[in-house]
């Protein structure tokens, strides 16, 4: 991935500059002989590297990622995905990543099982048929949920399972409840369940 500006990241300092003193200057000097120096704050502006950048919204992915899987386990006692949180950002814009929350398997019909896993994304984007996979990324409309396809490559890698789809998604959506929703459906066991899921 590859971006036409340079991005400078930096965080700043609470607003005031100056350090108040507890005591009035002429107060100081009267019982120390000292005048008083207003310390300096450091300046209001420090620059983060990109890995620190990358630090912090790998934090924040990870805490959306285990409070959505939170909110998913708690359905109900039928539905249980396992935890298997991981993050990446992007080399070169490292405020935008995704997260990994949970995979799982889904039998569409009889003969056809599924394998698959779910992220969260701090951008939108398309999901394209080939790597690097996001198309047309923009922060501009908060997070992004989708559950791609999977399957067993050789050696012990995953790529993405294209017999579902080209690009292997299985939904891509801005809202979360009906994102909620979609990942509660791939994950229900019998059609019970599945009612109840379609009431939410």
């Amino acid at each position: 991935m590859t971006s036409a500006v340079k991005l400078r990241y930096f965080e700043t300092s609470p607003p005031g500059g100056l350090k108040h003193l507890t005591l009035a200057p002429h107060s100081e000097f009267l019982r120390t002989g000292k005048i008083a120096r207003p310390e300096r704050l450091p300046p209001g502006k420090r620059y983060l590297t990109p890995e620190e950048v990358g630090e912090r919204t790998g934090r924040i992915l990870a805490k959306a990622g285990e409070t959505t899987l939170q909110r998913i386990n708690s359905f109900h006692r039928g539905i249980r995905f396992p935890k298997l949180i991981f993050y990446r950002v992007f080399d070169e814009i490292p405020h935008l990543g995704y997260c990994h929350v949970t995979t799982s398997r889904t039998s569409f019909n009889p003969q056809t099982e599924v394998k698959w896993s779910f992220y969260i994304a701090n951008f939108t984007s398309e999901i394209s048929e080939t790597y690097p996979f996001f198309e047309r990324i923009s922060s501009e409309w908060g997070r992004m949920y989708f559950a791609v396809a999977f399957e067993k490559a050789p050696g012990d890698t995953f790529r993405i399972d294209r017999s579902i789809r080209k690009n292997g998604l299985l939904f891509r959506t801005l809202d979360p409840q009906e994102a909620l929703r979609n990942v509660l459906m791939l994950g229900a066991p019998n059609n019970a369940i599945r009612t109840l899921v379609k009431k939410i």
